[in-house]
C-alpha cells in the first residue's frame, strides 16, 4: 500500500504549497509564539482574592452545586389534585423526611421528628394577619443571610407573592403540599414540597414566625433547602445570593471602609428602584456572633428596610439628616443602642408628622434607626440587589421612578477550549467567551457625559453539590474599549490583547457565586471577557449588564460556516484562500486506481473495513496516540460523508475525494502538532478547523471537545478527523436544504433523522 502513502504525501504537499509560506509561518507562530515584552501593551497582573474575614466570613463560607434535586418535574396542581382524589397527604419522594435532607456532613446531634403544622400547633395558618418582616425569626440553622433577604422580601407584596404563591393554605384544598418560586440563573423555578417540618420536642428547629401557628416562613425555608439539596447546604452565605434568588436582580456590595462618596445617593436611588438591601459586620474570628458594646452582632446579616432624609428641628438649627433603618432577623431586643436607637433622646427633635411618615415605633422587634454616618462607622459591608424590570409586576414597574436597562447571556468555560484563565495567561486568555456591549447615551444626570454600568458574572449551580466537597471557582472579568474597526473582528484574537489594556476590571478574582462591579464609562463599544483565574477550569455562567440608559449586548463569536476570516490573526489561514488541491495526475492517480481495484469487491466499491485497512497502514505516522488504528465508527462516518446513495460503500470517485480531504486534514493537523505527539491542544482546535475551512462558534467548539477530546482537553488525530467529518457532513446536509442561501433549512422529522442517523 505504499501508493496510498505517496498519495497522502503529494496531496498534502500541494495543499500546503497552495497555502503559502506566510500562512505556514502564521500557524507556527500561533502554536509556539514568544511574546516580545517591549512591544506588548503592559497591563497590571490580575490578582486572586481568597475568602477573607472581611469579604467572605461575614456570613459564612460559599459553597458549590451543579444539578439540583428540583430538576425532576413536579407539578403542584397535578400532585395536589391526585392527593385530594385519593384522600392522602403528600409525601415528597425527592426531599424525604430524613436525616439526608437535614445534613450531609454528619448525623444530627439529637432526635429530629418531622411533623406537619397541625401536629405542631392548633389552627395552623399559612398567614396570620398577612405577612411582615416580623414573621421571619431565626432558628438553629446558620442561615441569617437567607432570613435577612426574606425579611426584605416582605417589604414588597408584588415580589413576595411571586416567590410565595397565595393559592395555598391549611383549609381549602389542603393536601399537605405547598410550592414556592425561585429565580435560578435566568429562569423561575417552581419548587414543590410537603409540609413535614423538622422539630425537636414539638418545636420548630429552624426558621419560624413570632406567631406560633403561622408557617409560611418555615415552609419557604424548606423549599429553599430542597432547591440546594439539604438544610445544611444553607449554612453560610451572602444576603445578596438569596435576594437574587427571590427577585432575579443583580447584586453589588461595598466595603464601607472604602465606600464611595456618593453611597447615600446610590442607596437612595436603589430605594427608588424598589431594590432590596442588606448589611453586615465583620465577624470576630474567636467568638461566634459576638455582640459589640453598641448592641450590634458581628458576623450577622441585617436587612436595610428604609433609607431617607429626615427633618430635624433643634433649638439652634433646622435641617435634614441622612438616616437608615435596619432590622436584625432575630426579631428581638438585640438592637443598636447608640444615637437614634429606640427611645433615644435624639428623637425629640423630629416633628411628630415626620415620625408618623416613617412609621417610627420603639418595639423590641429587632428593628432600629441609625444616622448614616454611624452606619458607615459601625458596619463593614452593604449589599444591594438591583431589580431588573422583569422582577416587578406591571403596576410596580409603573410606580418605579427609575428602571434599569438589562441584558443577559449564558456561557460556559470548557477546559482546553474556552477556559482560558485570566489576563495573566495571555496565550490562552483570548479563548474565553467574549461579549460586546454598546452604550449609546450618557446618564441623564451625569455631568461628565458617562454611562453607569453594572456588570455581574455569576457561576451557575455551585451550592447544591456542596456535599461533594466542591468549591466555587475563582472568577472575574475584564473590559476593553473597541473601535469601529475592532468591531469587525469576531472574536478578538491574541494580538488584540497583546496591544490593548483593559479600561475596567472586576475589583478582584474571588471564589464567590457572583462578582459584580459598577463603572462609569463613556458611550461606545466595549468587550467583556469573563474568566476563571486559572486556565482549564470547567464551569457554566451567566453574565448580566445593567445600565441607566439603553445598552445593546451580543456575543462576540465567529459566524458558523465555510470560508476564511480575513481579520482572524489566530489561524494559519491554510484554507480556503487557495484553490482546492489539484487532483493527482498520472502516474499517481493510476496507482491510486490500482489500489482501489485491489481492495474493492466485485461491485467495484469499498466499504468501511476496506477503508480501515488502508488508513491503518498509511497513516501510522500521525496515529501516535492510537497505534491500534482507526475505530470502525470513524471509518463508517468517513464513508457516510461521501456515500450519496447510502449504500455503505464508495466508488472510485468518492474514494478519491475522501482521500483528498483526509490528506488536507492531515496536513493541517501536522502544522499544529508541532512536537509530533499525535495530539493537538484543544485551544488550537478553532485555528486548526479554520485552517481547514470551517468557522465555528464557542458552543460548537465546546461540544466537539466534550465529545471528542481527552480528559485534559487534547485532540488525537483520529478524533480530529472525526470532528472535520462531522462538521463537513452536517454543513452539507444543511446546505442541501438551504437552497435560497438564507441560512435557514426546513426538515421534517423523518428527513432529519434519516440524514443524521446515517452520518
Amino acid at each position: 500500500m505504499d501508493e496510498i502513502k505517496g498519495f497522502f504525501a503529494k496531496a498534502g504537499k500541494e495543499f500546503m504549497n497552495a497555502a503559502g509560506e506566510a500562512a505556514m509561518g502564521a500557524a507556527k507562530d500561533i502554536v509556539g509564539s514568544v511574546i516580545n515584552e517591549v512591544f506588548i501593551k503592559k497591563e497590571a497582573e490580575t490578582k486572586r482574592v481568597l475568602p477573607s474575614i472581611k469579604n467572605m466570613r461575614v456570613l459564612g463560607e460559599k459553597p458549590l452545586s451543579s444539578h439540583r434535586p428540583h430538576t425532576d418535574i413536579q407539578d403542584f396542581e397535578t400532585i395536589r389534585g391526585q392527593c385530594l382524589a385519593s384522600g392522602s397527604l403528600f409525601e415528597d419522594p425527592l426531599f424525604p423526611a430524613s436525616n439526608e435532607s437535614l445534613m450531609f456532613s454528619r448525623r444530627p446531634d439529637r432526635y429530629v421528628e418531622w411533623l406537619r403544622p397541625h401536629e405542631i400547633a392548633d389552627d395552623p395558618q399559612f398567614f396570620v394577619e398577612g405577612f411582615s418582616r416580623f414573621d421571619v425569626q431565626q432558628g438553629e440553622l446558620g442561615d441569617c443571610w437567607l432570613l435577612a433577604a426574606t425579611a426584605n422580601l416582605t417589604q414588597d407584596s408584588n415580589l413576595f407573592f411571586r416567590v410565595v404563591p397565595p393559592d395555598q393554605n391549611f383549609e381549602e384544598n389542603y393536601a399537605g403540599i405547598f410550592h414556592f418560586c425561585f429565580w435560578q440563573y435566568g429562569k423561575w423555578v417552581d419548587v414543590v414540597i410537603d409540609d413535614r417540618l423538622p422539630t425537636h420536642r414539638g418545636e420548630l428547629l429552624y426558621m419560624n414566625s413570632a406567631e406560633k401557628n403561622e408557617f409560611w416562613s418555615a415552609l419557604l425555608e424548606k423549599a429553599y433547602a430542597k432547591l440546594h439539596g439539604s438544610y445544611e447546604a444553607l449554612k453560610g452565605g451572602s444576603t445578596c445570593e438569596a435576594m437574587e434568588d427571590f427577585t432575579g436582580g443583580v447584586t453589588e456590595w461595598y466595603d464601607l471602609k472604602e465606600a464611595p462618596s456618593n453611597l447615600f445617593s446610590i442607596l437612595a436611588k436603589a430605594v427608588e428602584r424598589n431594590s432590596m438591601m442588606g448589611c453586615s459586620l465583620e465577624p470576630d474570628p474567636n467568638v461566634l456572633e459576638a455582640e459589640t458594646q453598641e448592641g450590634l452582632i458581628r458576623g450577622h446579616a441585617y436587612s436595610i428596610t428604609k433609607v431617607c432624609m429626615i427633618d430635624i428641628v433643634t433649638p439652634n438649627r433646622t435641617g435634614r439628616i441622612p438616616m437608615i433603618r435596619l432590622r436584625n432577623p432575630w426579631g428581638n431586643e438585640a438592637e443598636w443602642n447608640g444615637p437614634w436607637s429606640d427611645g433615644s433622646p435624639e428623637w425629640r427633635y423630629i416633628p411628630d408628622e415626620q415620625k408618623d411618615e416613617i412609621g417610627l415605633n420603639f418595639d423590641r422587634d429587632g428593628e432600629f434607626w441609625m444616622s448614616f454616618q454611624d452606619f458607615l462607622n459601625h458596619f463593614d459591608r452593604v449589599e444591594i440587589c438591583n431589580l431588573c424590570p422583569d422582577a416587578a409586576m406591571d403596576g410596580q414597574q409603573n410606580a418605579c421612578k427609575r428602571k434599569w436597562e438589562t441584558s443577559m447571556f449564558e456561557g460556559e468555560w470548557t477546559p482546553g477550549v474556552t477556559a482560558g484563565g485570566c489576563r495573566n495567561f495571555l496565550e490562552t486568555f483570548w479563548h474565553n467567551p467574549q461579549y460586546v456591549i454598546t452604550l449609546e447615551d450618557p446618564d441623564e444626570e451625569d455631568d461628565d457625559g458617562k454611562c453607569t454600568v453594572l456588570v455581574a458574572l455569576m457561576q451557575k449551580n455551585r451550592r447544591s453539590k456542596r456535599n461533594l466537597g466542591m468549591e466555587c471557582l475563582t472568577i472575574g472579568f475584564a473590559i476593553y474599549h473597541l473601535t469601529d474597526r475592532d468591531m469587525q473582528t469576531r472574536p478578538q484574537g491574541l494580538n488584540f490583547f497583546k496591544y490593548h489594556a483593559s479600561v475596567a476590571r472586576s475589583p478582584h478574582f474571588i471564589n464567590t457565586r457572583e462578582v459584580t462591579a459598577r463603572f462609569k464609562l463613556p458611550p461606545g463599544h466595549y468587550l467583556i471577557v469573563p474568566s476563571t483565574f486559572d486556565p482549564n477550569e470547567e464551569g457554566e455562567f451567566i453574565i448580566r449588564v445593567y445600565s441607566e440608559t439603553r445598552n445593546n449586548m451580543e456575543e462576540n463569536d465567529d459566524h458558523v460556516g465555510y470560508g476564511e476570516d480575513e481579520n482572524n490573526d489566530n489561524n494559519a489561514r491554510l484554507y480556503p484562500s487557495m484553490p482546492s488541491p489539484v487532483k493527482p495526475v498520472d502516474p499517481q492517480r493510476d496507482a491510486l486506481q490500482r489500489l482501489f481495484n485491489s481492495v474493492a469487491g466485485s461491485d467495484m466499491e469499498v466499504d468501511w473495513m476496506n477503508l480501515k485497512r488502508i488508513l491503518d497502514h498509511s497513516l501510522r505516522d500521525v496515529m501516535i496516540a492510537n497505534p491500534e488504528g482507526f475505530s470502525k465508527d470513524v471509518c463508517r462516518s468517513m464513508v457516510a460523508m461521501l456515500d450519496a446513495d447510502k449504500s455503505g460503500k464508495l466508488g472510485f470517485e468518492e474514494f478519491e475525494a475522501l482521500l483528498t480531504d483526509i490528506a488536507k486534514w492531515k496536513a493541517v493537523f501536522k502544522v499544529y502538532d508541532v512536537y509530533k505527539t499525535g495530539w493537538i491542544d484543544g485551544f488550537q482546535l478553532r485555528a486548526a478547523l479554520s485552517s481547514a475551512g470551517y468557522h465555528l462558534n464557542n458552543r460548537i467548539l465546546n461540544a466537539l471537545v466534550h465529545r471528542y477530546g481527552s480528559r485534559d482537553g487534547k485532540i488525537a488525530f483520529d478524533d480530529f478527523l472525526m470532528c472535520t467529518v462531522k462538521i463537513k457532513t452536517y454543513m452539507d446536509i444543511f446546505k442541501d436544504k438551504d437552497t435560497e442561501n438564507t441560512e435557514t433549512a426546513t426538515f421534517t422529522m423523518d428527513e432529519w433523522i434519516e440524514s443524521t442517523i446515517y452520518s
